[in-house]
């Protein structure tokens, strides 16, 4: 009769090579996203600095309104000429009336572009602006 041997039961191992180089697929993942996450709100800006600016709460995001260096506005990060933000603003307005809108204007912005952009949120009902600026310490 023939007999075989039989090799004795492999012992179970945790391979740790596969693992470390998930979680560092995880953390360099994580790391992009988290670098195009920062700049949230608008279109990125050079906001004027304040000692006394504070962290508006609400929980439903706002409506932003930015303000760039070359005279176009961006509502919600879609570029148009200033002249067409009230329908821009209506449209935002009639679809939600209890949204809070943000102004967010580059430092370089002239002043009576803040005060048009300003007038043509107002002229459309719309009360609750709020202006962006960057705490300094």
């Amino acid at each position: 009769m023939l007999h075989f041997e039989e090799s004795p039961p492999r012992k179970a191992r945790i391979e740790i090579i596969p693992m470390i180089d998930v979680m560092m697929f995880l953390l360099i993942f994580f790391v992009l996203i988290s670098l195009n996450v920062i700049p949230a709100f608008g279109l990125k800006t050079n906001l004027p600095d304040s000692k006394t600016a504070a962290r508006a709460t609400q929980d439903e995001p706002p409506i932003v309104v930015t303000l760039l260096a070359d005279g176009d506005v961006a509502v919600d990060a879609q570029r148009m000429k200033i002249d067409d933000l009230a329908g821009a603003a209506r449209a935002a307005h009639q679809k939600d009336p209890a949204k809070r809108f943000i102004v967010s204007a580059d430092q370089t912005v002239q002043w009576q572009n803040i005060v048009t952009a300003m007038d043509a949120l107002r002229a459309q009902g719309i009360e609750s602006i709020t202006f962006a600026t960057k705490r300094v310490n």
